[in-house]
Order: structure tokens, then C-alpha cells, then sequence
């Protein structure tokens, strides 16, 4: 089945530390860095992308375990080590040829704030500061870690006019195909 989606979000980009982790970090003696990530958010990835709709990430850190967890995911794009990620969102924006109503951001803190007022969908976790939650159009249920891009796959899916059996048909019958990471 031909996804039936036809709603204005067109890339979701997402926050990392806070909103696809609890905002942890685990660090080694030696320096390695640990995250703990969600397998509810890896579905959200391939949701959205058989609905035809492009999802990245947007991180003010770098590390080996988020590249690994995106490579894994299948994510579109991934932008990290983001000092200025208002200047970075441009540049993609720019390169996608997308305007800002047709993006979504997922943000928990204030270095996310001057993107979250810049797209067309704001959504901030549950437990994200309380000048994020301000500027956020959706707050989710969950807190960050805990399946906020799911929440935020489904809302936007929701919010476009699919119900559930609509929103997950695509990957309900090609599932294989759909090469869903968890």
C-alpha cells in the first residue's frame, strides 16, 4: 500500500541528549562515552520514512555511539558537533529546498530554542525545560529516552489525518522490506 500521507512535514529533525536518550551520559575510565537509546524510536525512523518524510539529527555533541545508533537507524542525515544549530538548520534547509512550515523539530533545552521558534512544529519530551515546553506547539507524553520520537512520528502522522491502522499499513506489509531497525 502507497502511504496515504499528504501533510505539510516533509523532515523531522531530531535533538539527541534529552530527547532519543534520557540525557545521561555514561563515560568509561578511558573516556568512552555510552548512550542509552530506545528501540520505540527506531520504529519512528522507518514510520516516517514510509510516509515519505525525511528524519535527522541535530546534536550540539559528536560521538561514536550516536554515529552508530544513526547508521543503524537508516537516519537521512546527521548533523552533530552543531555549536550554532540555527545556522546549521539554514544551511540544510537551504540545501533541501524545504521552508520552514515543512519542518519538524524535536527539542528538550535552550540551546534548541532558537530552531524551535524558527520551523513550522516545535515538540519538546515531557521533561524538557520549561522555555522549551513554552515554545513548543506539541509536548509529548514521555520524557526524553523514553519514545518521544514515536510520540512525535505519530502526532505528526495523526495531525495530517491518519489513524493508526493508516499511519503503520506501509510498514505493516513490507516489514522486511522496510529494513526496520529497533
Amino acid at each position: 500500500m502507497q502511504s496515504v500521507y499528504d501533510g505539510p512535514v516533509r523532515l523531522v529533525l531530531f535533538d539527541v541528549d534529552g530527547v532519543l536518550t534520557n540525557g545521561k551520559l555514561h563515560i568509561s575510565k578511558d573516556g568512552e562515552e555510552t548512550k542509552t537509546f530506545n528501540v520505540k524510536d527506531g520504529v519512528a525512523v522507518a514510520l516516517l520514512q514510509s510516509h515519505g518524510i525525511l528524519c535527522g539529527i541535530m546534536s550540539g555533541k559528536a560521538s561514536a555511539a550516536l554515529d552508530y545508533r544513526v547508521k543503524q537507524l537508516g537516519f537521512d542525515m546527521a548533523l552533530t558537533g552543531c555549536s550554532n544549530k540555527l545556522s546549521t538548520y539554514f544551511n540544510l534547509r537551504e540545501k533541501l529546498k524545504l521552508s520552514d512550515h515543512q519542518v519538524a523539530f524535536v527539542g528538550d533545552d535552550i540551546i534548541d530554542l532558537s530552531v524551535m521558534q524558527q520551523v513550522g512544529l516545535a515538540i519538546a519530551p515531557a521533561d524538557a525545560h520549561q522555555l522549551v515546553i513554552k515554545n513548543a506547539q506539541f509536548i509529548t507524553l514521555t520524557r526524553g529516552g523514553q519514545g518521544v520520537a514515536r510520540e512525535a512520528a505519530e502526532y505528526i502522522l495523526q495531525s495530517a489525518g491518519l489513524d493508526i491502522e493508516e499511519m503503520y499499513q506501509p510498514l505493516l506489509e513490507n516489514w522486511e522490506a522496510s529494513n526496520v531497525r529497533q
